[in-house]
């Protein structure tokens, strides 16, 4: 059994990962770390003996845990790391910031980061997957990023470093963001309310923000997300090609694909990680037989299969 540093922070054994994702599945952590600080983290991968995996977890709203859990130390931002300022056209979040605040708070400053509202999460997940919504991405508006690297060390990472493509980054493995800064234009804090308050009616309105879901399960196979506007194209979205091919709706154990939006995954109530993710294969496999095109998973999928 490795000897765990000692920390600030929570440090928690056999940690069930369940409670801490959005789909309510998956088994146990070997440890689930909770720092108190940037320093407390940083000492403590340091301390950390190297060959220990690390997973870096957000809110777990884009994640399958598998039913036998992770052998790994899971981190996991919390108090410590969810400040938000806004100075000028320039906003500082931390890692454990939901996605939603800071498009909220940058607004109250007059600063428009409206495209984070409707992304469920948090703003390290947000940056390391380049979240995106509605034609803007964190590509678009990233300054730079801190983060603690795998070895301690604390580093600052430009938008180069990261080389950000469609709903991926160049995250170094084992490296934990910390804190963003983003830059948007300048705008009314009402407008910009309103302008949010639209998305939302939007997104409520062709989403099922009310089921137990983990966001798109696909990655649009066009390369980029919606932009919502009229003349947007469907022809290469992931729901209008699972639709094609009869999959709308379809179920296995508790995992169903939603009849409202077809490239949303839902836990009906009772579903194992393993019937989320066979649902999701099944679906590959019938869009690919039926157009020749295959399917990328947006959602994470982590752990081994229970035994």
């Amino acid at each position: 059994m490795t000897e765990m540093p000692e920390v600030r922070g929570r440090l928690t054994q056999d940690r069930l990962l369940a409670d801490l994702t959005w789909l309510r599945v998956g088994g146990p952590a070997d440890w689930l770390f909770q720092p108190a600080d940037i320093e407390d983290l940083a000492h403590f991968l340091r301390a950390l003996p190297g060959d220990v995996p690390v997973f870096p977890m957000g809110v777990g709203s884009n994640l399958i845990v598998r039913d036998g859990g992770l052998r790994a130390v899971v981190i996991r931002m919390g108090r410590g790391f969810n400040g938000i300022s806004v100075e000028g056209n320039r906003v500082t979040a931390g890692a454990a910031a939901l996605d939603a605040h800071v498009a909220k708070k940058a607004a109250a400053g007059g600063v428009d980061l409206t495209f984070l509202r409707t992304i469920p999460g948090a703003i390290g997940g947000a940056v390391r997957m380049n979240a995106g919504c509605y034609g803007s991405y964190v590509a678009d508006h990233l300054v730079q990023a801190r983060a603690v690297t795998r070895e301690g060390e604390i580093v600052t990472l430009t938008p180069e470093q990261l080389n950000f493509q469609y709903r991926q980054s160049d995250l170094p493995e084992g490296c934990v963001i910390v804190e963003a800064v983003f830059e948007g234009a300048q705008g009314d804090p009402d407008a910009l309310a309103a302008h949010m308050q639209a998305q939302l009616e939007k997104r409520d309105a062709t989403q099922p923000t009310k089921d137990r879901t983990a966001g798109s399960t696909f990655r649009n196979p066009a390369g980029f997300s919606s932009t919502g506007r009229a003349d947007d194209v469907h022809d290469l979205k992931a729901w209008k090609v699972i639709d094609d091919a009869g999959m709308r709706g379809a179920r296995k154990g508790g995992a169903q694909m939603s009849e409202k939006h077809s490239n949303f995954l839902i836990n009906t109530g009772d579903a194992t990680a393993a019937d989320l993710e066979g649902l999701g294969e099944e679906v590959r496999k019938k869009v690919f037989q039926n157009s020749g095109i295959e399917l990328h998973w947006e959602i994470m999928r982590v752990g081994e299969t229970a035994p």
